[in-house]
């Protein structure tokens, strides 16, 4: 570990859940089918001087068409944890899936970092292809081309590091341009693995979540995020309930609402 560099404070905030079952989950199925319920997150990285927030969630109205259990605004319960909206600078999007990318509207001050494989992907060939289409809102991604003209969207080739401490890393698979988020905290390097790994299962068992574009790149991205991450105990998969079991909330007026991954699992 780097003591030199610095150590975040860094949230997981719960806004949306759903019912589901395990063979919901996995390519292939599962021979031991049975309910394996979904959660949705944001994530905020916090440093002495500097915010940076991982993701903007979907939209209530998306929630409704799409049939999610909304819980909350994602961008509202910034305040939760004392962070404003309009106080955020630096969005990290992980992908351009419905449940990453929507609400990019309320933060009127922020500057958007995107894989570029990503965005061409999206704006792409494949989008006649309900297959690949059903992941993306087609509102959201016109969004961030508005965006980009507006010179607040920021491009990736690859890996990168956006602060010290706070690096980018592509791990394709799930989508053309995923990427994960590594984050320096006082406990070591934790892997924000965002759709790369949907549960702790997915990653564990070797088996990819359903949603492919490249099923040996999922395979990959799952060597290179472990490679990424001090432990396995390091890694924060995107949409697995235990999450919300396995670490601390900030308060207690905040159970299952909001957790610290800066800090070791209870679990």
């Amino acid at each position: 570990m780097n003591n030199e560099l610095p150590e975040y404070q860094l949230f997981a905030i719960r806004y949306a859940t759903r019912e589901a079952r395990r063979s919901d989950h996995f390519i292939g199925g599962d021979p031991h089918d049975g309910p394996m319920p979904m959660d949705y997150f944001v994530w905020a990285v916090v440093g002495s001087s500097r915010v940076f927030l991982v993701d903007t969630g979907f939209t209530a109205e998306t929630a409704a068409r799409r049939k999610r259990q909304f819980l909350r605004c994602p961008i509202e319960s910034l305040r939760e944890i004392g962070l404003e909206p309009d106080s955020i600078t630096d969005v990290v999007l992980t992908h351009l899936h419905y449940d990453h990318v929507g609400n990019f509207h309320k933060l009127p001050n922020a500057r958007f970092h995107l894989q570029e494989r990503e965005m061409a992907f999206a704006t792409g060939r494949h989008m006649r292809y309900p297959f690949f289409r059903h992941g993306f809102e087609l509102e959201d991604v016109l969004g961030l081309v508005r965006l980009n003209f507006s010179r607040r969207v920021e491009f990736y080739d690859g890996d990168g590091e956006l602060a010290p401490g706070l690096s980018l890393h592509l791990a394709p698979g799930h989508t053309a341009g995923l990427q994960v988020v590594r984050v320096h905290t006082r406990r070591g390097n934790v892997v924000l693995a965002s759709d790369s790994s949907h549960f702790y299962e997915n990653l564990q068992s070797n088996r990819p979540f359903v949603a492919a574009v490249d099923l040996g790149a999922v395979l990959d991205s799952f060597r290179k995020v472990e490679r990424l991450a001090e432990s396995r105990g390091h890694i924060v998969p995107g949409h697995d309930p235990l999450v919300m079991r396995r670490y601390s909330s900030p308060s207690s007026a905040l159970e299952d609402i909001v957790v610290r991954l800066d800090l070791d699992p209870t679990e």
